[in-house]
């Protein structure tokens, strides 16, 4: 459906992208708060132990902060694409943009674990739940064929992929030469930049009435996935069966030693929570009031296994890279530059296969690409677990390393693609807030599977982590099936009202 709202504010996106050059303008900005919100979760994987040492906590905690980062990106991801139907996309951008950057300043002198929480995990993850719908809203908005949209969604896409692999290059840098909190001072100076640049995005703002924005729908989807995911991340203390140690409150012994893990209880209260999210937005739409979210999204056929692809991708490239940074630290001893460097290759695979997705998108279907993406990954995931050891040269990690890179940078746009292209401009702002919302999900799951497997130390000596890496070859096995069911012809948008 097309977009009849009158401009009072300058050009439509779509006037922005005639020329080149006004679209190149737009979208710069885009791409780099793109590129810092996925760089903030990748960066910390390499100075773990110096963040852990300065603020006198353990690897588990810092772990712990990263994923709670992902997870509130996750949970506030559809509120947050809601809010820019009611406030404008362009005013969430920057909304977003100023809590991240307040978040970031926090972290940087957080002198304990705590307050590293409150800044990077909790006001990091808001502000990118603001700022990253608009990006991918605009864009779609702005293009209507599929092969030039695949062409900004390659760069926006670059970006995200270029900043999880560069992250911890980057941060490995930084850490060595400076210290980990320079990282989030460098995130501060990104989103500066980013602010004064976005005066060049153009947004109508809200025209007409505005939507009513569900609050009991927001909080009950968040609970959900909080608990969820925490369930996960409780199974690296506690075990996933009996419980290691007794489960306390306070002073109060919840669950006794022995007994079940609370990992089920945590994810048996998350399923009740979003089964009861999913009963009170069917049961809004029925009764003609504004869902947050609108359950007919999820009778798309084409969109459902897309959204399966984007979570399972972003699930093995922050598991991978958690997993892979953690070994090359604790077990073959290297600093926080040298398992950046190591995990170079893959950064260079993101930006060739990143940079080719225009031209991929005209040669071959959407689907093609992203079985031909999982394909990669999980063979550079075979040969990884095949030529690196603890003992083995450090060459014997990039063929591995560069065909995982290779694989993700190829998925990360077609399946964006699919996604928003499977809805018209109307519906952009809410599929766009649950395709994020899935793919940060995907993150969170990725570090909580990992973590948890690495602690729970099932094998002898170093042999969590080929089992931490098969569990994600294994998780990409599954996205490579939901690729395959894909249909061959991309169909029309569908409109759900």
């Amino acid at each position: 459906m097309a977009d009849t709202r009158i401009d009072q504010g300058g050009p439509t996106p779509a006037q922005h992208a005639n020329t080149t050059g006004s679209a190149a303008s737009m979208l710069f900005p885009l791409a780099l708060a793109q590129f810092i919100a996925s760089y903030a979760g990748s960066n910390m994987n390499v100075a773990i132990s110096s963040i852990a040492s300065d603020l006198n906590t353990t690897v588990r905690g810092v772990q712990t902060t990263i994923t709670l980062f992902t997870l509130t990106m996750a949970a506030l991801m559809i509120p947050g694409s809601k809010l820019t139907d009611i406030w404008g996309r362009k005013f969430c951008f920057v909304a977003g943009l100023t809590v991240y950057g307040i978040g970031a300043l926090l972290a940087a002198f957080a002198p304990v674990l705590g307050l590293m929480i409150v800044g990077y995990s909790l006001l990091e993850g808001i502000g990118s739940a603001l700022m990253i719908p608009p990006i991918y809203i605009l864009i779609t908005v702005a293009f209507t064929d599929i092969t030039s949209r695949a062409k900004w969604f390659g760069i926006v896409s670059a970006a995200a992929g270029l900043g999880a692999a560069t992250g911890p290059l980057i941060g490995g840098l930084i850490t060595s030469a400076i210290s980990w909190r320079a990282s989030f001072l460098l995130q501060v100076l990104v989103v500066a930049i980013i602010i004064v640049s976005s005066r060049r995005i153009t947004d109508p703002g809200v025209q007409g009435s505005r939507p009513r924005f569900d609050l009991a729908g927001a909080v009950l989807s968040a609970l959900g996935l909080i608990f969820v995911v925490l369930g996960i991340q409780l199974s690296g203390t506690y075990g996933w069966f009996a419980a290691k140690v007794a489960f306390t409150v306070g002073s109060t012994t919840i669950i006794p030693k022995g007994g079940i893990s609370p990992v089920w209880p945590f994810i048996a209260i998350g399923a009740v929570v979003l089964a009861w999210f999913f009963l009170h937005i069917r049961a809004d739409e029925r009764a003609g009031k504004e869902p947050l979210l609108s359950p007919r999204l999820f009778r798309n056929r084409v969109s459902n296994l897309g959204l399966v692809t984007q979570n399972i991708q972003w699930l093995i490239l922050q598991g991978s890279f958690f997993v892979i940074s953690v070994f090359l630290q604790t077990v073959r001893g290297f600093n926080a530059i040298q398992t950046g460097l190591m995990l170079t290759p893959a950064t260079i695979g993101v930006l060739l296969s990143s940079s080719l997705a225009e031209r991929m998108a005209e040669r071959r279907p959407q689907r093609i690409l992203i079985i031909g993406g999982f394909a990669l990954t999980i063979l550079g995931m075979v040969l990884l677990l095949l030529l690196a050891s603890a003992t083995s040269s450090a060459v014997t990690f990039i063929p591995g390393i560069l065909l995982m890179g290779l694989g993700v940078g190829v998925m990360l746009t077609s399946s964006v693609n699919v996604v928003q292209s499977a809805f018209p401009e109307k519906e952009q702002g809410e599929i766009s807030g649950l395709s994020r919302s899935v793919s940060n999900l995907g993150s969170s799951l990725g570090t909580a599977f990992v973590g948890s497997l690495l602690v729970a130390q099932l094998l002898p000596d170093n042999q969590n982590f080929g089992l931490a890496l098969i569990m994600m070859a294994t998780f990409a096995g599954i996205g490579l099936v939901a690729a395959l069911l894909l249909p061959r012809q991309q169909p029309a948008p569908q409109h759900i009202d």
